[in-house]
């Protein structure tokens, strides 16, 4: 049976917080008994979801004893915890002896621990909702109502992911677990992997694949393939999630995944036109004139029944705000558990309003707050950017840091910047009259030998080293793809 504590009304206005004391310590003898039902356990409790602390203390106790693979009982957390002071009331080291007295927990000692953390989310979410009516209450001028809602749908979205306060807080012994799990996958992944697949060697190669909780930003002049190059990136995750999912592989070490792609240029049906372009070989702009054949609309339908299960969702709402991303981007994080978020493109997001007018301003809370977005929902979040004219004003074409356009935040905010760059766009605007043969044969030459090639320049990197890596650019199916160009693939700048 739940009990109830109560506590001092002026602590919580009189309400009583659920806790289950003798679960708890029913569960902590059934480990003691049988050290092997925390493998069943330790992966979702903590010590936190512990209401009473002397029993937090004592599972923590336990599960540093069987990181040392060392037996847990009453004799061998003796040393460890008689000096504690709440311990010391109930009886000292005799306390842990009566937690074993029960053998008929080990039966339930799973549903134990479900209770436990079940618990502990109800107390977290009573805290939620304590905190929400009293900043509710508080009504000064400098507050802010959307900003109220913002941080409540944060903290709500923290509850149902059994976050809560304590999150954020990782020992180095978690993070650097974190980090060796993350070698672990770059290894059995061949040597190249260790976040999501772009879908394109070269890339995978010089990036190592697409990380939790960082923000690329993906930027290039109009024209130089930005949305095909991010679209392809978007289908060749999802599609690549379907295929480990299909042959078994855990999810921890799937190498895709559920994809979601705010689109506020381009409609969804448009978005959708040139996934199939590319999966079917036919261009898009005869998909939309309906200049096929029947054996191409053989080949469209086929494409189109391998990807009715392709986990990739298009919001195409016109005029989002960051804030209204952020609560549509963990709406979509709860239903479908999507890993990775795509943005089209940054400038097209709206701030809160409190920018003044001031546009470099409402664009860095915009960055920051994506970078925020990829950090709470532990996702790679990929948004597209312009740049300003000032490229088209230098003789080399190739875009700089300096270009991101309206502001230096979006720099600083991303962990990596990426540039699209196809030389082939450029020159076909020099092409000379006919008349000049020379010329006109020189032109033709150098065309043919840039012409379907482009480069993604790594301009900033957190995890490594910036460079160049050469692709091939097919502009009738927008699709980007690896050459065979080895030597020229990737030119590291450091």
């Amino acid at each position: 049976m739940v009990e109830l504590l109560k506590i001092n009304p002026a602590d919580n206005g009189g309400a009583e917080l659920p806790r289950n004391v003798e679960a708890e310590a029913a569960l902590l003898g059934a480990i003691m008994i049988d050290n092997r039902i925390a493998e069943d356990v330790q992966l979702k409790l903590k010590a936190e979801h512990f209401f009473e602390p002397l029993h937090g203390r004592i599972y923590d106790a336990i599960m540093r004893l069987l990181d040392k693979d060392m037996v847990a009982n009453p004799v061998t957390l003796k040393p460890m915890l008689e000096q504690d002071p709440a311990l010391k009331e109930l009886g000292g080291a005799a306390y842990l002896a009566q937690l074993t007295g029960n053998g008929a927990a080990l039966i339930g000692a799973r549903d134990f621990a479900s209770q436990i953390y079940d618990l502990a989310l109800l107390r977290e979410l009573v805290s939620v909702g304590r905190e929400l009516v009293e900043n509710a209450l508080d009504t000064s001028e400098d507050v802010n109502p959307r900003e109220q809602i913002e941080a409540a749908e944060v903290a709500l979205y923290k509850v149902s992911e059994g976050e809560g306060e304590t999150g954020s807080v990782k020992s180095f012994l978690m993070a650097s677990t974190m980090a060796v799990q993350v070698a672990e996958r770059a290894l059995n992944s061949g040597g190249h992997v260790s976040g999501i697949t772009t879908g394109i060697n070269s890339l995978n190669a010089k990036i190592g694949g697409l990380h939790n909780s960082d923000l690329m930003i993906l930027a290039g002049r109009p024209g130089m393939g930005k949305t095909s190059l991010a679209t392809n990136i978007a289908y060749n995750a999802a599609s690549r999630w379907v295929r480990d999912n299909a042959d078994g592989i855990p999810p921890e070490k799937n190498m895709g995944a559920k994809t979601a792609f705010f689109s506020l240029e381009m409609s969804a049906d448009q978005l959708a036109t040139r996934v199939l372009a590319e999966q079917s070989g036919i261009s898009g702009e005869a998909l939309r004139m309906g200049k096929i054949s029947r054996a191409d609309f053989q080949n469209l339908s086929r494409a189109a029944r391998e990807l009715q299960e392709l986990p990739l969702f298009i919001d195409d709402t016109p005029g989002l705000t960051i804030a209204a991303l952020r609560t549509r981007a963990r709406r979509l994080k709860r239903r479908h558990d999507i890993g990775f978020i795509v943005v089209d493109y940054l400038q097209l997001l709206q701030g809160t309003g409190r920018g003044d007018g001031n546009r470099v301003n409402e664009i860095s809370e915009i960055s920051r707050g994506l970078k925020t977005l990829a950090k709470e929902l532990h996702v790679p979040v990929l948004a597209l950017s312009q740049l300003s004219r000032a490229v088209e004003q230098r003789e080399d074409k190739r875009p700089q840091l300096s270009d991101l356009r309206e502001s230096g935040s979006i720099e600083q905010d991303a962990d990596m910047v990426w540039f699209v760059f196809r030389e082939d766009y450029y020159e076909a605007a020099k092409e000379p009259k006919p008349d000049d043969e020379a010329a006109y044969a020189a032109w033709k030459e150098n065309m043919e030998r840039i012409y379907g090639l482009a480069e993604v320049i790594v301009a900033k990197q957190r995890h490594g080293s910036t460079g160049r890596i050469r692709m091939k650019f097919d502009a009738k199916i927008t699709r980007f793809s690896d050459i065979a160009d080895d030597g020229y693939q990737d030119m590291s700048y450091e």
